[in-house]
Order: C-alpha cells, then sequence, then structure tokens
C-alpha cells in the first residue's frame, strides 16, 4: 500500500506541475495578445488623428 500511495502522490505533482505549466504559459500568451492589442488600437487612433487632421487642412483650403 505504500508503493501506491507514494505513487498516487508522484503521479498528482507531475499532473499540478503540469497544469502550473499549462496555465503560466495561457496566461503569458494572454497577455502577449492584449498587449498587441493595445498597441494595434494606439496605432489605429493615431491613423485616425492623422486624417483628422488632413480633412481639417483640406476644408480649410476651401
Amino acid at each position: 500500500m505504500d508503493e501506491l500511495t507514494k505513487t498516487i502522490a508522484t503521479r498528482g505533482d507531475l499532473a499540478h506541475l503540469a497544469l502550473f505549466l499549462w496555465a503560466s504559459g495561457a496566461s503569458g500568451l494572454l497577455v502577449y495578445a492584449l498587449r498587441e492589442l493595445a498597441r494595434a488600437n494606439q496605432r489605429f487612433e493615431d491613423f485616425v488623428k492623422e486624417i483628422a487632421a488632413l480633412n481639417q487642412l483640406f476644408k480649410r483650403k476651401d
């Protein structure tokens, strides 16, 4: 019975380690994706501001 308990405990630790690594990897990918999304949003906002500035420039010439 002692060997069975050791085997279950060992496998349980490996399962917890695997779960921790999976969760860490998923969290890391989420942080990376959110960071890239924020950067893309900033670039789009800069683009829209430039278009608005061009529209103002062309309106003044009319």
